[in-house]
């Protein structure tokens, strides 16, 4: 069974940079495309990043340029660096990992969530 832990959310301004993580642990697992979602208030959960086990990345329309996704495999973290907040950014950001179990099965892992809130 795979953990996910994320940190580094806040309230930050808008204009400002935040870096989100996410560490996966656990045994006999390995992972294979890791993402970040996030949910604004009110609003339906959306995919924000994509980053496969090769460091192929894909973007929402809304972050690219801005936002950059990467891992790191030999620590089993992601992490998403967030640049030129706007307020419309404000959500709280889910780590998900698609992995295969120790007998080969693809899963899924959803992170606790963790809270960006960007002022104006």
């Amino acid at each position: 069974q795979v953990q996910l832990v994320e940190s580094g959310g806040g309230l930050v301004q808008a204009g400002g940079s935040l870096r989100l993580s996410c560490a996966a642990s656990g045994s006999g697992f390995s992972i294979n495309v890791m993402a970040w979602y996030r949910q604004p208030p009110g609003k339906q959960r959306e995919l924000v990043a994509t980053v496969d086990s090769g460091e192929r990345t894909n973007y929402a329309d809304s972050v690219k340029g801005r936002f950059t996704i990467s891992r790191d495999n030999a620590k089993n973290t992601m992490y998403l660096q967030m640049n030129s907040l706007k307020p419309e950014d404000t959500a709280v950001y889910y780590c998900n990992c698609a992995y295969f179990s120790r007998s080969g099965s693809l899963r899924n892992k959803w992170g606790q969530g963790t809270q960006v809130t960007v002022s104006s």
